[in-house]
């Protein structure tokens, strides 16, 4: 039967259409399209209801985004069809659901009586949070009406019995998708903080166990609700997570700055979010009805833990007679056994403490300084607590520095982080570190601070090393103590950057480090457990076993300039090396060995030496998904010896046989390597960022003090097979290649390569550096 009515389907999606239009020219805002979205579809599912007859005993109610009034461009529409025993119900239902498919508008739908509505409320938490929120679009009012205070009724009823499985739920929903305040690409749905768990207030609040969400959390609503808007008007497709790409222009649009600005705006809303809703679990949980035997428990008792500190309902409260004025160490005492017992601290006593905590006077009290370092060494249980801390202004209080880097969006993809969030789990992992240092005080210190530096212009270590002489002094520490923590801040790229990006077995190398440090011990050994901290607090893969050995060998090289002992001479070529050069000598073919011991491990392949063989053997490799994180290159005669060092970026090691082989059809042309590597691409490169989002490549000089040399540093995306395209640009320029050190940073690399030129000495003049460097530029993109 084909029914007439106000417009078709179609319509509607035209409609829509011209509002997108409309909002794309700034003709509406975000807010103002979401109204209109959600009235044109009110206006469309009425009409359409009316002119089938859906009038008594029949309703049409909406649930999820469209019951909110929080439709996006490209939500789908969650509609649920009540009746109470009508006939005709199925004729109904397919007149409404069918034109919507038709049309490819996405549709979420159920019809239900009453009573059904009610017991899947009770069984599906999903189905629960949506009834909750239903909304009455046409039919019987009363019948929506019905539906809506029996679900509610109930949920208030059932809290108790349904409350682990909310709060369960809520936490492995965190734990899979993250938070949206300190992730680079955050999903603001479903992450911590997003709008499921504003979502998650409303229902607890439905429950009556806390409170309707504040108004910090109804303007993070608002904002969230404007960015997730406008990433569906600018993708043409529904899209939670907000992508660097996208970022600039989604900040256009809401007249915030720039995708920076943006991402620090999203950062502070969500956190506002991620703290109501942790403290509206817990307050709801305290706030369940006791029923049965459980009304006739007495009152949970208070458990001293701490000199003012007690534990009361599973949280950490303050002792009665506790006072912040008269107690300066109050506030970190309660952190720190916050951090250390894994217990929250309780909502009301960060504000009491927040509103009668005075500021510290400097030099703080040693007690202070104390608290600080117990709450600092908790490791993983002070996140947490620092969160809370700053959420409630106490962490801002004690380091006024913090505003600078508070939601602060990193400029690299290799961090995962904000700024703040990577300050703090450096200082966790640092936490682990402790006893591999003298002073395990000022490597917590350290870490803390190694980036409080950023947004304030300039070189973050410059700027980082003054901040921390200025925070060193007022904890309370010894002028000493003080010039070592701001060097530990100034330098704490030293060992990495150096022993990523230079030949480790030029003495010079060694001695500019020691020289930087001013032969100080003490801060060789800081800088090398920050070292570990800061890369394993940057995101997966930064911190590897090969950079972990590069490091301990340049510490360890340092450590005997200190001492007085001869630095290793490199030897000359291994066993191996000169085995496998008489084996080519022997028959003119290239030869291969692999030696697997620990990880990485290491590849030796020796050739006849010619043009391109070096950027033949690395793209063989690559060919074979081996990662090259270092090459030492040799020539002996008529033999070039490579030392590759490696680690398979999935599985074990290949056949050498079948890398060898390979490397034969290369060097006799019978494999096209360009287009073997441009198929592995294809099919194993799936986590390369969108070229429109990926960050142009760059290109540094360095001149090599000792050896006269000069050192080219790429900056760019990673790509499989990337050290060959550079190998061979730099070969068809005519460079002679020593060394070769390759850092993998997520999805960048900075590769440093030893090279010589044809001036005097293997200088490269300045006037050729041009060429070289659009030659490597090119080949990186």
């Amino acid at each position: 039967m084909t029914v007439t009515g106000p417009g078709s389907a179609q319509d509607l999606v035209r409609a829509k259409r011209v509002l997108l239009e409309a909002s794309g020219k700034r003709r509406l805002s975000p807010e103002a399209l979401r109204v209109a979205l959600a009235d044109l579809h009110d206006f469309w599912l009425s009409s359409r209801a009316a002119a089938i007859g859906l009038t008594d005993r029949a309703a049409l109610i909406a649930v999820g985004a469209l019951g909110r009034r929080e439709l996006a461009p490209y939500s789908d529409l969650d509609l649920v069809l009540l009746h109470d025993g009508r006939k005709d119900i199925d004729r109904l239902a397919e007149q409404i659901w069918y034109p919507l498919w038709d049309a490819g508008i996405g549709l979420d739908h159920s019809v239900r009586t009453p009573g059904q509505a009610v017991q899947v409320a009770a069984t599906d938490l999903r189905a629960a949070f949506g009834l909750l929120e239903a909304r009455h679009i046409a039919g019987d009012p009363a019948l929506s009406d019905k539906v809506r205070h029996a679900v509610r009724q109930a949920w208030r009823a059932g809290i108790r019995s349904r409350f682990d499985e909310i709060a369960d739920g809520a936490a492995d929903r965190w734990a899979k998708i993250g938070d949206v305040a300190h992730r680079v690409e955050p999903d603001l749905k479903n992450g911590h903080g997003g709008l499921r768990d504003i979502q998650l207030i409303d229902a607890l609040a439905a429950a009556q166990l806390v409170d309707r969400p504040a108004g910090d959390v109804l303007q993070a609503r608002a904002l969230l609700l404007d960015v997730r808007t406008e990433l569906h008007r600018l993708a043409g497709r529904a899209r939670d997570v907000l992508r660097a790409q996208d970022a600039d222009e989604v900040a256009s649009v809401l007249d915030i700055g720039d995708r920076f600005e943006l991402a620090r705006a999203v950062s502070g809303a969500a956190r506002a979010v991620a703290f109501a809703v942790e403290v509206g679990l817990r307050s709801a949980r305290a706030a369940l009805p006791r029923r049965g035997l459980a009304a006739l428990r007495r009152a949970p008792v208070r458990r001293p833990l701490d000199s003012g500190v007690v534990e009361h309902g599973g949280e950490v409260v303050l002792a009665r007679d506790a006072s912040a004025p008269r107690d300066p160490a109050l506030v970190l005492r309660v952190a720190a056994t916050a951090a250390r017992t894994g217990l929250p601290v309780a909502a009301g006593t960060l504000h009491r403490l927040a509103e009668t905590a005075p500021e510290l006077r400097e030099p703080w009290p040693r007690a202070a300084l104390g608290e600080l370092l117990s709450l600092l060494g908790a490791g993983r249980g002070m996140v947490d607590v620092v969160e809370s801390l700053d959420r409630t202004g106490l962490w801002g209080r004690l380091f006024p520095e913090w505003g600078a880097v508070r939601d602060l969006p990193p400029r690299d993809r290799a961090h995962v982080w904000t700024v703040d969030r990577h300050l703090v789990e450096a200082c966790s992992e640092a936490a682990r570190l402790t006893t591999r240092v003298a002073r395990p005080d000022l490597l917590l210190i350290g870490s803390l601070l190694h980036d409080i530096g950023k947004g304030r212009g300039g070189d973050h270590s410059v700027v980082g090393e003054s901040l921390a002489l200025q925070v060193g002094r007022r904890l309370g520490f010894g002028e000493p103590d003080v010039a070592v923590l701001g060097a530990v801040v100034r330098h704490h790229l030293l060992l990495p950057h150096t022993a990523t990006r230079r030949d480790l077995d030029d003495p010079a190398t060694v001695s500019r480090v020691v020289d930087t440090i001013d032969g100080n011990g003490l801060v060789l050994d800081l800088l090398e457990a920050l070292a570990e901290a800061d890369s394993l607090a940057t995101g997966p893969g930064v911190w590897s076993p090969w950079k972990r050995t590069l490091i301990r060998d340049l510490a360890g090289r340092c450590r005997a300039v200190l001492a007085g002992e001869p630095l290793p001479v490199p030897g000359p070529p291994s066993a191996l090396s000169a085995e496998l050069t008489a084996a080519v000598i022997a028959d003119d073919r290239p030869h291969v060995r692999m030696c697997a011991v620990g990880e990485p491990a290491s590849v030796v392949v020796a050739v006849p030496d010619r043009p391109n063989s070096l950027s033949a053997a690395a793209g063989v490799l690559a060919l074979h998904s081996l990662e090259v994180h270092a090459a030492e290159l040799h020539t002996t005669g008529t033999v070039a010896v490579y030392e590759f060092t490696v680690s398979p970026r999935f599985g074990g090691l290949p056949d050498p046989a079948l890398v060898r082989a390979d490397l034969i059809r290369v060097l006799d042309g019978s494999l096209r390597l360009a287009d073997a590597l441009v198929r592995k691409e294809r099919d194993y490169a799936p986590t390369s960022p969108p070229v429109e989002s990926a960050a142009p490549p760059r290109v540094l000089w360095f001149d090599d003090e000792a050896s006269g040399a000069v050192v080219l540093e790429l900056r760019g995306t990673d790509r499989i097979g990337l050290l060959h395209r550079i190998a061979a640009a730099l070969e068809g320029c005519g460079l002679d290649l020593r060394w070769a050190r390759v850092a993998t940073l997520g999805a960048s690399v900075v590769d440093s390569f030893g090279v010589a030129g044809p001036g005097p000495g293997g200088r490269l003049p300045r006037a050729d550096r041009r060429r070289v460097e659009q030659a490597v530029l090119t080949a990186a993109r």
